[in-house]
């Protein structure tokens, strides 16, 4: 059966760009993937009709070849065949496996890095750590330089990190030369699992630091000078690079994490920058008006004037009273809300004075008057 031409079998056009061809690749790699395909006899056969063309396609020259000449461009000593072509092909379920290892390789290297087993020779990074710190809303809206005392793992300071003892050299690992990695066939699958012998390090040590027993580190309390920024809010992030836990055998350091809480205020609550306080006036004062004396953030106080009828749940703003913005811009504002409140435990005298108030008070409250006229307007059309 003469073969289908590689265009075809990725699903590309001639004018595919090398991303493309790649792309197309990849779709029938996922499609022909022998788990996906128990059941068809033909999906192996497929899958190294589809390698070979990519094969071919992803290089520039044998490309440039194939466009010219076609298949037989790989044929009769025109040059540059390797796999694809006749004398080329496949042969058996070894090569099967082996292409589909080289299909695994070229899909993931770039997720990889380019850095597929080699990655073991150099010393594991430290892992990040997190730091959770509570705060009070006087110190969000400040600032503040505070100590923590972080549990990590620092660099063994009798081996200098490097998990050997004083004057020995970590050796290469001789179950995978060095690479960190050791691969295994299975099936139509190479499996790659991280070296037993010297889990991943590329490097065994025949004489361990007895202080830290080859790690390279030791376990420590450490004390830090932190700078929180004035304006932070629960959920901030501070990162402090390097400050986390040591890598292994010299490896670098991980990262900080410092996770901020900000505690309820018995006075304010937040919103964002802005600020909310409510304030309870008699029902003199907003009837009446008045001035009333209200606490800032800040420690300080400030009048704010009451006018005269002022009803529950009014809001007045004090701008710039509010928190301060985390990266500069300003600050935020403060909401006075009027939580007009009614006398309680009232003596015989009050009552006869208020009853004699309301009396005289029809004309006073528009609101009461507005909402019971629609009442009556409501069961008037009820009963029709």
């Amino acid at each position: 059966m003469s073969k289908r031409d590689y265009y075809v079998v990725l699903g590309v056009a001639k004018s595919a760009s090398a991303d493309e061809i790649k792309k197309g690749f990849r779709t029938k790699a996922k499609e022909l993937h022998p788990d996906r395909n128990a059941d068809n006899p033909d999906a192996e056969a497929q899958f190294k009709e589809a390698n070979e063309a990519y094969d071919v396609l992803k290089d520039p020259e044998k490309k440039s070849a194939y466009d010219r000449y076609g298949h037989a461009a790989f044929e009769g000593g025109m040059g540059g065949g390797g796999r694809p072509g006749s004398g080329g092909g496949f042969q058996g379920q070894g090569d099967f496996a082996s292409a589909f290892s080289d299909v695994f390789d070229d899909l993931f290297g770039d997720f990889m890095g380019g850095q597929r087993g080699g990655a073991g020779q150099r010393a594991a990074r430290g892992s990040d750590l997190r730091y959770n710190l509570r705060i009070s809303l006087e110190e969000a809206f400040a600032g503040l330089q505070k100590t923590i005392n972080v549990p990590t793992s620092v660099a063994c300071g009798e081996c200098s990190g490097t998990g050997a003892e004083s004057g020995a050299e970590p050796q290469m690992c001789p179950t995978c030369s060095g690479m960190g990695k050791v691969r295994a066939q299975q099936g139509f699958f190479t499996v790659e699992r991280t070296c037993p012998t010297c889990q991943g390090m590329g490097q065994t040590i025949k004489n361990p630091c007895k202080t830290c027993h080859g790690a390279g580190r030791v376990e420590k309390d450490r004390s830090l000078s932190v700078n929180i920024p004035a304006g932070v809010e629960t959920g901030t992030r501070i990162r402090l690079a390097g400050e986390g836990e040591a890598g292994m055998r010299g490896g670098p350091s991980g990262d900080l994490y410092i996770f901020i809480e900000v505690a309820e205020h018995a006075l304010f609550d937040r919103e964002s920058i802005h600020l909310h306080c409510r304030v309870p006036v008699s029902m003199t004062t907003a009837s009446l008006g008045g001035d009333v004396e209200v606490p800032t953030i800040d420690g300080g106080r400030t009048r704010v004037k009451i006018p005269a009828g002022s009803q529950n749940g009014r809001q007045m703003r004090l701008r710039g009273k509010g928190m301060p913005a985390l990266r500069g811009g300003g600050a935020g504002d403060m909401y006075i809300e009027l939580g007009v409140e009614t006398p309680v435990k009232l003596t015989s005298k009050q009552k006869e004075l208020l009853k004699e108030f309301d009396a005289l008070s029809e004309e006073n409250n528009p609101e009461s008057s507005s909402f019971f006229t629609k009442v009556k307007s409501f069961w008037d059309d009820m009963t029709g």
